[in-house]
């Protein structure tokens, strides 16, 4: 059985309460600030890109986007209960570092469906200022001709010296989307992954900026 907007086998009430799950139950340890959430298209194909820092960007983005969404996952969290509940509400298991389409044409499925995907294009977590990004990105957009919509997200990383502070500010940036022109072949592919890198790149700046503006402190 195929849910609306998510992969076969998904549930749709399971997915739609997994959303509302993640959307507050952060809350109690950070303030979270959403911009730009209207940016978000009303319908159809949508390919989301965001930066990735820690464990708590996934929650956070799934729980606060308007619609349903199927992300690609590192495929170590689908183990045991946690792996069946992650297929359940539509999660995409990705092997890094493998050449696996079978994750790919599952995500391209969903996009031809109308639906909502999430990539993190650089792959790992790590400073989150996208300075890298792999190609999956490009390709799923060359695939699909979905639009992409860029997302930002500060204040989830702990300080440098490790002590988590009382309930960190956390924001949101919605980007405006944008529908890339992916080309043909390799070099295509890499023009096309640099065009989103350095979207998600400025965007992230720009949030970097304005948190630093108005004395919200670190990443």
């Amino acid at each position: 059985m195929k849910a609306d907007g998510l992969p076969e086998g998904s549930v749709g009430a399971l997915h739609d309460a997994g959303r509302v799950f993640a959307r507050y139950h952060l809350r109690s340890a950070f303030r979270v600030r959403v911009h730009g959430r209207e940016r978000m298209p009303a319908t159809g194909p949508v390919l989301v890109i965001a930066n990735h820092s820690s464990m708590i960007e996934p929650q956070l983005i799934f729980g606060m986007l308007p619609r349903r969404s199927a992300f690609l996952v590192k495929a170590e969290m689908f183990t045991g209960l946690a792996g069946k509940f992650l297929r359940a509400i539509g999660q995409i298991p990705l092997k890094r570092g493998e050449i696996d389409r079978k994750p790919l044409l599952t995500a391209v499925g969903v996009l031809n469906g109308g639906g909502v995907v999430g990539i993190f294009p650089e792959g790992t977590r790590g400073a989150g200022d996208v300075g890298a990004a792999e190609r999956g990105a490009a390709w799923l957009v060359r695939a699909s001709g979905a639009t992409v919509l860029p997302v930002a997200t500060r204040g989830t990383r702990k300080p440098a010296d490790g002590k988590r502070r009382w309930r960190p500010r956390v924001d949101i940036l919605v980007g405006e989307p944008f529908t890339p022109k992916v080309g043909p072949g390799k070099t295509g592919l890499d023009q096309g992954t640099e065009e989103l890198r350095g979207e998600l790149a400025a965007l992230v700046k720009t949030l970097d900026d304005w948190r630093s503006e108005h004395g919200f402190g670190s990443p």
